[in-house]
């Protein structure tokens, strides 16, 4: 496989030290591909997942010309430009029970939303504007031709992709191969991903806290993150500051999934391994980003096996809580998206709000400070969490969305425009 390290640095602005927020997400993205594999399944089991060939409309649908409205069915020709039109009526259209009669001049039919339209009408004049009496029908002026009328084939044309390749199926897309009859889709596979937390100081969850050590909240946050993104997740618990074992634990991670996640280990301690690991399994492409928080975060390939061994994607991660949601919203999970096959990847949903509070920013970073946003006098406005240290998850459960703060931003004044970007849907 073709080398990171030599197509990264071919790329302007590449710098392995301190890479820009919106560079290191693109590079990440131009490199992965979507992973191998897919398999058919109902469509009510099918939610989330991500087409992997186009769903091809067997049929027009509508099938058939059809009403919108209750009302009834006319030939416009027979209208008159002013003044009241009076009909016969012939008939009545259901939907699934069209009127086999043909309508002719002077004549209409009744119609129910759904039904096909009969034969010799272009119109439809829905029911609560005309009056009947006894088998005459009065229409009021002011009808346009082909008003209230759906054509076969303005939903879905047969012979035409309904949806493509690539496409993340929502209740709409479910609802719109369940149109056309298909009980199955071809769907790519789950994408695999394994994680584990580093650290000697990390317990897990159930037994008794020691003394000087945490518990590990980064292995349920990722888990979270991941199985909302509709991953297989390969849970491998807490591996110690140890070589041997971190060893063991790449090898493993690497032979069963297509991406690893670590939190922890990948700072400038001394007892910090990933990132030799990481050089010496495979290679590091790059190991900081000019953020905050979230600045220590290494992105590369595991393969134990050499050059030809198809590994594992990996991304280590911080071990400060904030820091590992951070940069999984940032860098994983669009990355995760485009290894599941999602194309194009959504960009995320960011407007301006005025910040009612000041803020502090160090310059030459871009910050993701955690917010609250809400309307005051129509206007959309935003609010920090309060302290905003990479250590205080509360500031995560507490917000809603993120106040990004630009790189050449320094300090923010209360009242000023910043920008933000909702959570909804990502957390």
């Amino acid at each position: 496989m073709t080398s990171l390290l030599k197509t990264f640095s071919c790329t302007d602005d590449y710098d392995p030290d301190s890479l820009p927020v919106e560079r290191a997400r693109q590079l990440i993205l131009d490199t992965l591909q979507p992973v191998a594999g897919h398999e058919r399944l109902p469509v009510h089991q099918a939610l989330d997942r991500v087409l992997v060939e186009d769903v091809i409309a067997p049929f027009n649908v509508p099938a058939h010309d059809n009403s919108a409205m209750d009302g009834w069915a006319v030939r416009h020709a027979d209208l008159a430009v002013s003044g009241e039109t009076r009909l016969k009526n012939i008939g009545t259209a259901f939907a699934g029970r069209p009127c086999t009669a043909k309508v002719g001049a002077g004549e209409t039919a009744r119609i129910m939303t759904g039904a096909a339209l009969p034969e010799g009408v272009d119109s439809v004049v829905v029911q609560e504007v005309v009056r009947v009496d006894g088998d005459a029908v009065i229409i009021p002026p002011g009808q346009r031709l082909e008003q209230h009328i759906r054509r076969a084939g303005e939903d879905l044309q047969a012979g035409k992709p309904a949806l493509s390749a690539g496409k993340q199926l929502r209740p709409a897309e479910l609802g719109i191969i369940a149109s056309l009859g298909l009980a199955e889709v071809s769907l790519r596979r789950r994408v695999r991903v394994a994680l584990f937390s580093t650290g000697d100081e990390l317990c897990s969850v159930g037994t008794p806290l020691l003394s000087g050590a945490v518990y590990d909240s980064n292995r349920y946050t990722l888990w979270g993150m991941l199985t909302r993104l509709g991953c297989d997740v390969i849970d491998m618990g807490v591996v110690r500051d140890d070589p041997a074992a971190l060893e063991a634990a790449f090898r493993e991670a690497a032979g069963c999934a297509d991406a690893i996640i670590t939190s922890g280990g990948v700072s400038v301690g001394e007892a910090d391994f990933i990132k030799q690991l990481m050089a010496q399994l495979g290679e590091v492409a790059f190991w900081k980003i000019a953020m905050k928080p979230g600045r220590p975060m290494a992105f590369g390939r595991i393969q134990p096996g050499g050059e030809n061994d198809a590994g594992a994607w990996l991304f280590g991660l911080p071990g400060n809580p904030v820091a590992v949601m951070v940069t999984f919203y940032q860098f994983v999970r669009p990355a995760i998206l485009k290894l599941a096959g999602v194309n194009p990847v959504p960009p995320f949903p960011s407007f301006p709000a005025r910040c009612v509070d000041a803020m502090k920013k160090g310059r030459g970073r871009t910050e993701f400070q955690r917010g609250v946003l809400f309307q005051e006098n129509g206007e959309w406005c935003v609010r920090p969490t309060g302290t905003q240290g990479s250590g205080i998850l509360s500031s995560m459960a507490r917000a809603d969305c993120f106040i990004v703060l630009e790189p050449e931003r320094e300090k923010v004044g209360a009242g000023e425009t910043v920008q933000v970007q909702l959570m909804s849907g990502l957390v």
